[in-house]
């Protein structure tokens, strides 16, 4: 079996929460873990003492390899109505190398299935945006077979999260979601993206719990893009 290439949902301390690491100590876990690339993606200004609008601004000015590692600098921005409106401009959006849009309470009010499904899909229509984070999550309930069909036609990555199907994770038990998409991505010969979700260094690259489900569905490694960062950045140029 291939080895995974990078991880690009992991957050440092800019994210306010969970961690003190830094940049520097997230790509040197990183290089011990043997990837070739990291993405930053630290939390919108919408989460409590997440990164503030002139830190996502600065990030057009950070280093591009640190450690021997390849670092691509973007965002988890939060999803705010259902319009799909997030929590930086456009203008900043651009200025990232992807974007990562997902749904937190408080700040998004879940409703109903159908409602979660539009914001969801409204998000998707923004050019900025790259991939849907932890679009498993029980308390955000979705039509998965619309959701990605709007992510195809969007040109949109939605993410199987490592840590929401660790047994520590506060999503609920979000096996069946993943296990959908999963074959979803199988069925229609559409790529998903694994994520560690690290909050800090400890689980940059890991991807275990994510990796064990895909082995359930038999998914064709070539629909994992972990596995390929040329693959990975080739997908990002075509949206």
């Amino acid at each position: 079996m291939a080895s995974y290439e990078f991880d690009v949902h992991t957050h440092s301390i800019a994210s306010g929460h969970g961690t003190c690491a830094t940049m520097t100590d997230m790509a040197k876990a990183a290089n011990a873990a043997g990837l070739k690339m990291l993405g930053i993606s630290d939390h919108g200004p919408k989460t409590l003492g997440g990164g503030r609008i002139s830190y996502f601004r600065s990030l057009a000015f950070a280093q591009p390899k640190r450690l021997g590692v390849r670092m691509l600098y973007g965002a988890e921005v939060n999803i705010l109505d259902q319009e799909g409106k997030l929590d930086l401009d456009d203008e900043i959006l651009e200025s990232l190398d992807y974007v990562i849009a997902s749904m937190h309470r408080p700040i998004f009010k879940s409703g109903t299935a159908d409602e979660n499904t539009r914001a969801y899909i409204k998000t998707m229509e923004n050019p900025n945006v790259n991939i849907i984070g932890h679009c498993d999550d029980e308390k955000f309930p979705v039509d998965y077979f619309a959701l990605f069909r709007a992510a195809m036609e969007n040109h949109v990555l939605l993410e199987i999260n490592n840590s929401s199907l660790s047994p520590d994770g506060y999503r609920g038990d979000t096996t069946y979601a993943d296990l959908l998409i999963l074959n979803l991505s199988k069925h229609f010969n559409y790529p998903v993206l694994f994520s560690s979700d690290s909050h800090g260094t400890e689980h940059i690259g890991d991807f275990q719990y994510a990796e064990a489900l895909a082995r359930k569905v038999d998914i064709p490694e070539d629909l994992i893009l972990n596995y390929s960062v040329r693959k990975f950045m080739g997908f990002l140029g075509e949206r």
